[in-house]
């Protein structure tokens, strides 16, 4: 019989302890707390998005029932809805933002030689945002239609593992765009992008910091074309041309050569026309680029079924912003998780595992381990065997 850690104390060792108390020192979360610190508050959080909670009297109850086992989980400070509810309005949210780029940075260092699809050793990432759809009555700040509220989630995703690079939570009225400004380009890398992000001024910003984007075109776009290129148009490829944009306007924002590169999906008959800077790559590889843009789409579909960020358990903007970042800590933990132990399960099934035996004794890589996999019994035991089998 396992003797050892329950399950969630488990996972919960995957997470640096020495750099969360330095997030938590960087805005004096701890300063005057006196029983309920802010490791009680992530803990609670994340068991909130482990086992899928509905409100804060969820929380509170189901805690309050495993009695002693929460402090072998690392819990401090008793559980209490009105303690959770105040941390989650007071204490800066900032400081599970910082955790969780820390968790992040560790999850991309081992996704880092994931493939994706497309043969490139440069970094790729797809950018786009999703609405949250919320009461205007209950989230006043969160503005968005005339009777309706809303969040949009501005995600910067790399599709090598699907790791969420860059999040800015915003009110539902800011426009896509917009969202370009908060970007830290890196030189080099990919930034994938519907036709929404057509600003040719902050396009011409990813030329000057010699990093490369790839964007749907619109239509209607006045242009003279400098150059082209023959395409096998077996491969979808309709054209491949060099161009000078020729607008009264665009003209001076975007003042050098764009690619334009015409595509035919083989299976749709659709039709795309990609609008990128970089003049190297075969055609045929921008539209396959294209294509990784899906990875955001369906990062955002697979967080808002399996984790708790469509409800919220607090309706100030620090509370909606805390429980996003503790939600995205708990996904790039099990990403992490997944790779740290070589799990042959999805983040899916591994989620759904560890919401049922979140408080069990038992060897967390042998309750995530497929059923066919074969556990040696390692467990050093003090009793000597009588006789020899």
């Amino acid at each position: 019989m396992y003797s050892g850690q329950i399950v969630f104390a488990q996972l919960m060792e995957f997470l640096p302890r020495h750099e969360f108390n330095q997030c938590v020192r960087r805005y004096r979360g701890d300063y005057r707390a006196r029983a309920f610190s802010c490791r009680d508050q992530f803990l609670a959080m994340a068991f909130a998005q482990l086992t899928y909670r509905e409100s804060l009297r969820d929380i509170e109850t189901c805690l309050r029932a495993l009695g002693p086992k929460l402090y072998h989980v690392g819990f401090r400070g008793k559980i209490s809805r009105s303690t959770l509810a105040d941390a989650n309005e007071r204490r800066d949210w900032r400081i599970y933002a910082d955790f969780a780029h820390v968790l992040i940075a560790k999850a991309r260092q081992l996704h880092a030689h994931d493939a994706f699809g497309v043969d490139l050793d440069r970094t790729v990432y797809a950018f786009d945002s999703t609405t949250i759809d919320l009461c205007l009555a209950l989230f006043p700040w969160a503005r968005f239609r005339r009777r309706k509220g809303a969040i949009k989630l501005h995600t910067l995703v790399d599709v090598r593992g699907s790791i969420p690079c860059f999040v800015h939570v915003s009110h539902g009225k800011m426009s896509d765009v917009t969202a370009l400004d908060h970007l830290v380009l890196e030189p080099g890398a990919f930034y994938v992008m519907d036709r929404g992000y057509i600003d040719f001024a902050r396009l011409y910003r990813f030329t000057q910091a010699m990093a490369f984007f790839i964007v749907r075109g619109k239509r209607g776009l006045d242009y003279t074309r400098k150059a082209y290129h023959r395409v096998d148009k077996t491969t979808g490829l309709r054209s491949d041309q060099k161009i000078l944009l020729r607008g009264p306007k665009t003209s001076t924002l975007y003042p050098t050569e764009l690619r334009r590169v015409t595509y035919v999906d083989v299976e749709t008959k659709k039709r795309f026309v990609f609008l990128t800077n970089n003049l190297s790559l075969p055609a045929l590889v921008i539209a396959q680029l294209y294509k990784c843009r899906w990875q955001v789409e369906l990062f955002f579909k697979w967080i808002k079924q399996h984790l708790r960020i469509k409800a919220f358990y607090g309706t100030t903007a620090n509370a909606v912003k805390t429980q996003v970042w503790i939600a995205i800590s708990v996904y790039v933990l099990v990403a992490i998780l997944q790779k740290e132990l070589a799990l042959p399960r999805t983040l899916y099934e591994i989620l759904q595992i560890l919401s049922v035996t979140l408080f069990e004794k038992t060897p967390i890589f042998e309750a995530l381990a497929s059923p066919n996999c074969r556990i040696e019994d390692t467990t050093i035991r003090n009793q000597m065997m009588l006789f020899d089998l």
